[in-house]
């Protein structure tokens, strides 16, 4: 099973991808759908995870509360 821009025809309009990597290019995602900004946010999601996972790990190691 991958996502291909057939299948992503299927959806409501407006759908976005994402996957928080490492991506297996043809198999998971098709490459040209990977790369298209229109439906793909997982340059985005890639580059804000390692920032998220920055702070959970302060917060966590910080001993207050969350």
């Amino acid at each position: 099973y991958g996502i291909t821009r057939d299948r992503l025809k299927l959806c409501q309009p407006g759908v976005k991808v994402l996957h928080p990597g490492p991506v297996n290019r043809g198999v998971e995602i098709s490459s040209d759908l990977m790369d298209d900004s229109e439906f793909s946010l997982i340059s985005q999601q890639v580059t804000s995870g390692v920032a998220v996972r920055m702070a959970l790990l302060f917060l966590m190691g910080s001993g207050k509360p969350v």
